[in-house]
């Protein structure tokens, strides 16, 4: 999934990163804290009618040269390249979605993951889950609570997978359950067509959007944005036209709209505004 002509350089301008470079804890948890600061979820290209491609030379054209955002696919596989290149042990793992879930349910295995191996230690990393996007790896152990820059995880254990869970308003509430089973590009390349092209596929049919930054989280799901700041406290807004939900992608959430009429014609369309 790696390749030589991945550009460090330009991933690294594109995340404002200045940090170290060596393959370190430190420098793992620098990327990871800045890489979804910098580059946001979105989900614009499949509610546009686009299938994201997952090829190094369009991710790179799509997020370094255009200034983009995308989803998990996209982020991880990003990420995974740039730690690669830095000599990191990456390897992809694919999760079940319990986000709103019972924690027994069956969902399809459509997330991405990745395991990094360093130092004799194993880690999970994962900077494309939307508006709960870890900030920090986090050690692949079971049991006890692991800090981030936003909220504490930690990993549930069972028989056969791992749960990840989030502590959100003092309650611990699971957003994905995984195994170590390996995932490669074909697996993603099969997932990633059914979300972008299904029309069951919520990323279909509703704007959904978010970001990370140092003091707050930024979460879009189609005319509401909430604002979750660091210490608990959350603020909603509803947004009522086409052009304000356009200001707010652009403004809060540094996103680049590939085409603003088709953007605007579509958000109308799916009744997502009014207006």
């Amino acid at each position: 999934m790696t390749d030589a002509s991945f550009d460090l350089d330009a991933y690294f301008a594109r995340i404002f990163y200045r940090g170290p470079t060596e393959a370190s804890l430190a420098t793992l948890k620098a990327l990871h804290r800045q890489h979804p600061q910098a580059i946001a979820f979105e989900n614009l290209d499949p509610f546009l009618g686009h299938p994201p491609k997952l090829d190094l030379a369009s991710l790179q054209d799509k997020i370094f040269t255009r200034g983009r955002g995308g989803y998990c696919y996209e982020h991880n596989l990003l990420f995974m390249h740039a730690l690669t290149a830095l000599g990191f042990e990456v390897s992809g793992l694919a999760a079940r979605v319990l986000w709103g879930q019972p924690d027994d349910a069956i969902t399809a295995r459509s997330h991405m993951l990745l395991r990094v191996e360093f130092d004799g230690h194993t880690y999970l990393a994962d900077v494309g889950f939307g508006g709960l996007t870890l900030t920090a790896p986090l050690l692949l152990e079971a049991g006890p609570e692991q800090q981030t820059p936003h909220e504490p995880f930690r990993l549930v254990e069972t028989e056969d997978h791992f749960r990840l869970q989030a502590q959100i308003g003092g309650d611990w509430r699971s957003i994905y359950r995984f195994d170590t089973q390996p995932a490669y590009a074909v697996d993603y390349a099969v997932s990633n067509h059914f979300l972008s092209t299904h029309p069951s596929s919520h990323f279909l049919s509703s704007v959904i959007a978010a970001r990370a930054l140092p003091d707050r989280r930024y979460a879009l799901r189609n005319n509401r944005l909430s604002t979750h700041h660091l210490g608990g406290r959350t603020e909603q807004r509803e947004i009522a036209t086409a052009a304000e939900l356009a200001g707010v992608l652009e403004g809060q959430l540094g996103i680049v709209i590939p085409d603003r009429p088709a953007f605007a014609a579509k958000v109308r369309e799916k009744n997502i505004v009014e207006r």
